[in-house]
């Protein structure tokens, strides 16, 4: 089935405009409108406090189950830190080649690190988290790149290092997907 729109919502509070900077290289990199909308969710059901942490695998569920239709490929967006039982954090997360995915901005600030703000940082970060968990839901797998924006990222310097575009290898494979839905 063809995709129709990826659709990325602002779970909790952040600058509205902050999606509004990455659309276009995201419409750019998939070739598919990308509508921004808000959505809501009591996030307290998903915070686990021996972690002080909240719970990837809960809230991606929640978002495939709550915002995700059929036609589209939908990235919830949160400002909270992630886990997943076997990561002491993690960026986001998606099925594969499923319709949704998640993404947050918690650990992208310079600041969380003791380094001074850099808003260019930022916005460049969230563009290649938000790319690369949506790269998982068009069915691709992690890429040996090194500057392949599918490329794992353990840490914030790895983000850094790759660009927000995918290698040859990782579009041809995104194209397969698209002509074959598969």
């Amino acid at each position: 089935m063809k995709v129709e729109n990826i659709v990325l919502i602002s779970i909790g509070y952040f600058e509205t405009n902050l999606l509004e900077k990455v659309l276009h290289e995201v419409e750019h990199e998939f070739m598919v409108p990308v509508r921004i909308k808000e959505g809501h969710l009591d996030l307290s059901e998903y915070y686990n406090p021996a972690r002080n942490q909240y719970d990837a695998n809960k809230l991606l569920k929640e978002i495939d189950a709550t915002f995700a239709l059929d036609q589209d490929k939908t990235l919830g967006i949160f400002d909270v830190d992630l886990f997943i039982p076997i990561l002491t954090y993690i960026f986001g997360q998606a099925f594969l080649n499923g319709r949704s995915g998640i993404a947050s901005l918690y650990r992208l600030r310079n600041e969380r690190y003791g380094i001074k703000s850099d808003e260019k940082i930022f916005v460049d970060r969230i563009r290649k988290e938000i790319i690369h968990e949506l790269g998982h839901s068009f069915g691709l797998i992690h890429c040996s790149n090194p500057t392949c924006v599918m490329r794992s990222s353990t840490y914030v310097e790895d983000i850094d290092q790759k660009n927000h575009h995918f290698c040859n290898t990782c579009k041809a494979e995104l194209m397969k997907h698209e002509t074959t839905g598969k």
